[in-house]
C-alpha cells in the first residue's frame, strides 16, 4: 500500500533514536526522546490551501527537523509514519561532508 499525501501534506518516517550518547553511555528506552528528525517518504503536490498558493520545498529522501508533537501518526503495513503539514517542518538536515570545516591554506 502506498500513501499519497494531498495538498501541503508530507509523509515522514522517524529516524531511529540514538541508543548511546557521544561519550558511549547507553540510554534506556524511557530516557530516549521522541525523535524530531525524520526522513521524507512522500510529498503532496502543494497548490491552493486556504486561499493561498503553497509551493512544496521538501523532497522525498531528505531528512527534516519537525515540531515535537506535529502531525498525525498512522501505521501502514506494520510501518509507522506521520503525516504533517509542510509548515510543521522546521528545517532540512544536511550532512556535513567533512568534519572540522575547511583547513586554512598555508602561504
Amino acid at each position: 500500500m502506498t500513501i499519497k499525501p494531498l495538498a501541503d501534506r508530507v509523509v515522514i518516517k522517524a529516524v531511529e533514536a540514538e541508543e548511546t550518547t557521544k561519550s558511549g553511555i547507553i540510554l534506556t528506552a524511557a530516557a530516549q526522546e521522541k525523535p524530531s528528525i525524520a526522513e521524507v517518504v512522500a510529498v503532496g503536490p502543494g497548490g491552493i490551501v486556504d486561499g493561498n498558493e503553497v509551493k512544496m520545498f521538501v523532497e522525498v529522501g531528505q531528512k527534516v527537523l519537525i515540531s515535537k508533537y506535529a502531525g498525525t501518526e498512522v501505521k501502514v503495513d506494520g510501518v509507522e509514519y506521520s503525516i504533517v503539514k509542510q509548515d510543521d517542518i522546521l528545517a532540512v538536515v544536511e550532512e556535513d561532508g567533512a568534519k572540522g570545516g575547511k583547513k586554512a591554506a598555508k602561504k
